[in-house]
C-alpha cells in the first residue's frame, strides 16, 4: 500500500491511497484566509485603531445610572440584547450587504445599503456613534492602505457611511473573508461595551473578561443571523435600549457620547 499527498494553491488537500485491488482519493477542503487580509483584520479590530469606539456607551451610561445595569450579569444582558435585537443585528446585516454589494461591484446596490445604515438609526446619538466612527474608520484606513474602490465610494457619501457598512466595504476590497469579518466586528462591538460597563459599573478587568467569554456564543448566533438576513424583512426589538439612549442626551453627567 502506499499514500501521496498533494495540496494545490486554493488549499484543498488531496491525499490517494493505493492498495493492490483499490485506490481510494480523499479530498480535505480547508478555508484559508492570507496573512495579508488576516493582518488587515486585526488591526481594523483592535482598540488601538483610531476609531473613537471608546468616547461611545451606546446608552449604556444611562442604564447605570438608572440601575438597570449593576453587575457583570446585567451588564452581558445588556451587551446581549443589543447583539440579538437591536444595533448588532442591524449592523451585522448591513456589513454583509455592503460586503456582497462591493464584491460584485454593484454600486447601485451598496449606496443602497448605505442610504439605509444612516436612516436606521433610533436615536441622535447612536447615529452620531455609527456615522463617526465611519468616517474615521474609512478616512484611516484609505491612509493605511488605499484602494481605489474604496475612495470612490467614501467620495460618494461623504460623512454618511456608518461603521459596519464601512467595514464591510473595506473588507470586501482587501480580500478579507465574510465570516470572520462580521464575527470580528461584532465581537468588537460587544468587547467596546464591556470596557465601558468596566469603567461605568464599575466592574474589574477579570469580570469584564467573563462578561466578554460569556457572550461568545451570542456573538456567533448574532453572526449567523447576519449572514442569512433579508435586508426587506430585517427590524429591531430593543425600545429599552432606545430609551436609554434619548434620556443619555440630556443626561447631567456624562463621560461618554453616547
Amino acid at each position: 500500500m502506499a499514500s501521496t499527498t498533494t495540496t494545490p494553491a486554493n488549499g484543498t488537500a488531496i491525499t490517494t491511497t493505493i492498495t493492490a485491488t483499490t485506490t481510494i482519493t480523499t479530498i480535505t477542503t480547508t478555508a484559508t484566509t492570507t496573512t495579508d487580509a488576516l493582518y488587515r483584520l486585526l488591526a481594523w479590530l483592535s482598540p488601538a485603531y483610531p476609531v473613537g469606539a471608546y468616547t461611545y456607551s451606546h446608552g449604556l451610561e444611562t442604564a447605570v445610572e438608572d440601575g438597570a445595569v449593576r453587575d457583570r450579569d446585567d451588564l452581558a444582558a445588556y451587551i446581549g440584547a443589543a447583539l440579538r435585537d437591536g444595533a448588532g443585528r442591524v449592523d451585522g446585516a448591513l456589513l454583509a450587504a455592503a460586503y456582497r454589494a462591493m464584491a460584485a461591484g454593484k454600486s447601485r446596490v451598496l449606496d443602497k445599503v448605505t442610504e439605509l445604515g444612516a436612516a436606521w438609526r433610533g436615536t441622535a446619538e447612536t447615529a452620531l456613534e455609527a456615522e463617526a466612527q465611519g468616517t474615521a474608520f474609512l478616512s484611516v484606513t484609505l491612509a493605511a492602505w488605499p484602494e481605489p474602490r474604496l475612495a470612490a465610494f467614501m467620495a460618494r457619501h461623504p460623512r454618511r457611511i456608518v461603521h459596519a457598512v464601512g467595514f464591510g466595504a473595506a473588507a470586501a476590497t482587501h480580500g478579507v473573508d465574510l465570516r470572520p469579518a462580521v464575527f470580528g466586528y461584532l465581537s468588537a462591538f460587544a468587547a467596546n461595551l464591556v470596557s465601558a460597563g468596566v469603567r461605568l459599573v464599575p466592574l474589574g478587568q477579570t469580570d469584564g473578561q467573563k462578561a466578554t467569554a460569556a457572550l461568545m456564543p451570542v456573538v456567533t448566533a448574532a453572526t449567523e443571523a447576519a449572514l442569512s438576513a433579508d435586508l426587506d424583512r430585517l427590524g429591531t426589538a430593543s425600545p429599552a435600549l432606545d430609551l436609554f439612549s434619548i434620556r443619555h442626551e440630556t443626561q447631567y453627567t456624562r463621560l461618554f457620547r453616547s
